[in-house]
């Protein structure tokens, strides 16, 4: 059965490149969001992904408080922050947000992703 993962980017042709690429794993359906803002109404709607891929480096928003409010809301639900950048260059922000981890857009893959959706079950 496919792992369901909801991408937070605002840039639309990263989203449909991170959809193509696990879409075509055959594992993952995906939704998409512009903005935390959206993600947190989609999930307070009912949209339950098992991962949420977010964007750190999102305008205008603060994404550590969107991971806050979207642990929260979902409990079950793996969110998985990403960026361009390194992580050490968030100093100890991703460490202290309830986030499952941390990836580079560059090394974002299938695999990666699904290291941290099995980490969670386990």
């Amino acid at each position: 059965m496919g792992r369901s993962v909801l991408i937070v980017d605002d840039d639309p042709v990263y989203r449909a490149a991170v959809r193509a690429l696990l879409e075509a794993d055959g594992e993952y359906t995906v939704s998409e969001a512009a903005s935390a803002s959206a993600a947190v109404t989609a999930i307070a709607r009912g949209n339950r992904p098992d991962l949420v891929l977010l964007d750190l480096g999102l305008p205008g928003e603060d994404v550590f408080a969107a991971t806050r409010e979207l642990s929260a809301l979902a409990s079950g639900v793996v969110v998985v922050l990403c960026s361009v950048r390194e992580a050490d260059e968030f100093g100890g922000r991703i460490a202290h947000c309830p986030a499952a981890g941390f990836l580079t857009k560059a090394r974002l893959s299938a695999a990666a992703l699904s290291h941290f959706i099995t980490a969670d079950d386990g």
